[in-house]
């Protein structure tokens, strides 16, 4: 696990989600990298599209997969400033790494790096924000493309989670999937603090019922709900399941996940 990679000045804390108010994570795979196949019927419009479902759909969290750093800590942020004006927003990216330069970071076809996101919002006060991540110890030697996880915290209200796993082999992803919820996650919590609600969503390259099994990574504690593909939502029991719905995309390959939650 890294340190934080930093933090806001408000030295407010808060604990927790207040109970009984839903919280809505967003999952979406924006196909952006230009680099992949997908990208030819996006042509960067993706990004503007999950604007939209920003504005629309009014999450708490979004979690972000196959995006480079502009889309998350302009773009993106910008849509969630727009959408809830007056609160604290915060964003974090992680670049995955590129193995045929030594684990520097991947970059879009436009230069930029390329990786995974979140984008979020605190909607009482300010907080400090924490942000931890980085690369799997296991990865597909076959592939140029090192996959990456990455969390933030909001303060002690909440940790968000997300990451992108292999897509050329479903072992490593298990593996990797494993290593987050089993080791870096937990880590993450400790270091945050035991009363934040936490919430991860990604694509996990993974399959509910699939060999291997997306279920196979869900620790004690915890549930799962996927979109009937490869995106995947995952929290603590503590927090109830309310809804989830896929939103049709355009011009990424993937459906936006949302699920929404009412911690208890």
């Amino acid at each position: 696990m890294s340190g934080p990679a930093n933090a806001a000045e408000s030295s407010a804390r808060t604990a927790a989600l207040p109970s009984g108010v839903p919280f809505t994570t967003i999952q979406m795979n924006l196909c952006n990298s230009g680099l992949a196949s997908c990208y030819s019927r996006n042509g960067g419009r993706s990004v503007g599209e999950a604007a939209q479902v920003i504005a629309v759909r009014r999450p708490d969290v979004v979690t972000l997969n196959e995006v480079c750093r502009n889309d998350v800590v302009s773009s993106l942020t910008n849509a969630m400033a727009q959408t809830f004006p007056g609160q604290q927003i915060f964003a974090h990216f992680q670049p995955a790494g590129d193995r045929s330069q030594g684990g520097l970071p991947y970059r879009c076809r436009n230069g930029d790096e390329y990786g995974i996101g979140i984008v979020g919002r605190v909607t009482i006060g300010s907080v400090p924000i924490r942000t931890f991540g980085g690369l799997y110890p296991q990865q597909d030697t076959s592939s140029r493309e090192m996959r990456a996880w990455l969390c933030a915290s909001a303060g002690d209200i909440y940790i968000a989670c997300t990451t992108h796993l292999a897509s050329t082999s479903g072992t490593i992803a298990l593996q990797q999937c494993r290593q987050l919820m089993n080791a870096e996650v937990p880590a993450v919590r400790a270091a945050v603090g035991g009363t934040a609600s936490i919430v991860v969503a990604g694509d996990l390259n993974l399959r509910f019922g699939g060999s291997p099994n997306a279920q196979s990574c869900v620790p004690a504690g915890w549930y799962r709900k996927g979109d009937g593909s490869v995106q995947h939502f995952l929290t603590t029991s503590n927090m109830a399941f309310s809804s989830s719905q896929s939103l049709a995309m355009t011009y990424t390959d993937h459906v936006a996940w949302r699920v929404t939650v009412v911690p208890s």
